[in-house]
């Protein structure tokens, strides 16, 4: 196995991760809502040559507490503060897609020190949206659990390489196939995404940032025109022909911008294996 397990532990709550090794810069990779630390694995393998990298179950989530006491934004930032400080992972790039995108944005703005950058991916400020606990409530609702089989379940998903990572995250019980994750955590964990946005503390990161949106992904037009309108510096990528999935329906297509703003970082790119992926 490539990477070693390690457990963080905050206020009462265990959070598992995927440690890849490695002595180069470091690299923080959280997944989004109802997602799973192995989303991030062909990305972390192509990365850890030259980058220490850690994969992130975050709360309520995989191999992490199931049942968290507490599923604010703040939580999830304090759970990041916490597995960098208690693995060592000082000053990484913090990237994250959808909902981890959301939790890296906010950690980069409250604790500024703590990250060298961010990477968004599918993920932005967002606004009020009542309708999203219910919706996504819905969604998981139709998911026709427990699943007979990892194919079964893979074909659901929409087949191919998305298929098979969601199908990924299930757990075997002697009944079929079932989410590693308890339905209304998820719910809740949007409750304050769903009352406000986070424009201010989107304006006050200061630390360069990468933005990848799919050409066919949720974030509006409308909130990807305002994110440069409050940062006019941020280096943005849109992957055509990508959805919300882009770590999964194009992962070369993000592997190549990333490996881009580490150059930019300051990195020099000598590993073909990484399309240009280096740090200092």
């Amino acid at each position: 196995m490539p990477w070693s397990e390690r457990t963080v532990e905050r206020d009462g709550v265990r959070l598992s991760c995927r440690d890849w090794g490695g002595s180069g810069p470091p690299v923080a990779l959280l997944h989004g809502l109802a997602g799973h630390v192995g989303e991030w694995d062909d990305l972390a393998r192509a990365l850890s040559p030259r980058h220490r990298v850690v994969a992130v179950d975050q709360r309520g989530h995989g191999a992490s507490e199931r049942h968290p006491h507490d599923t604010s934004r703040a939580a999830h930032v304090a759970d990041v503060v916490a597995v960098l400080e208690q693995l060592g992972l000082r000053r990484p790039v913090l990237m994250g897609q959808s909902l981890g995108g959301h939790t890296a944005l906010l950690t980069a703005a409250t604790h500024p020190d703590l990250c060298r950058a961010l990477v968004l991916v599918e993920a932005g400020p967002g606004g009020p949206n009542p309708e999203a606990p219910a919706e996504i409530g819905a969604l998981l609702d139709a998911w026709p659990t427990p699943f007979p089989s990892l194919r079964a379940a893979a074909e659901f998903f929409g087949g191919g390489a998305v298929g098979e990572s969601w199908a990924g995250g299930l757990e075997g019980r002697e009944d079929g196939w079932w989410p590693r994750f308890d339905r209304e955590v998820m719910v809740a964990s949007l409750a304050e995404n769903a009352r406000r946005s986070f424009w201010e503390e989107w304006a006050s990161i200061s630390c360069p940032t990468l933005a990848v949106w799919g050409q066919r992904g949720i974030i509006p037009p409308q909130e990807i025109d305002d994110m440069f309108q409050h940062r006019a510096d941020i280096r943005a990528v849109s992957v055509p022909g990508a959805g919300h999935d882009v770590h999964l329906e194009h992962p070369d297509a993000l592997l190549q911008a990333l490996g881009s703003f580490l150059s930019f970082l300051g990195g020099v790119a000598d590993d073909p294996a990484t399309s240009g992926v280096r740090g200092n």
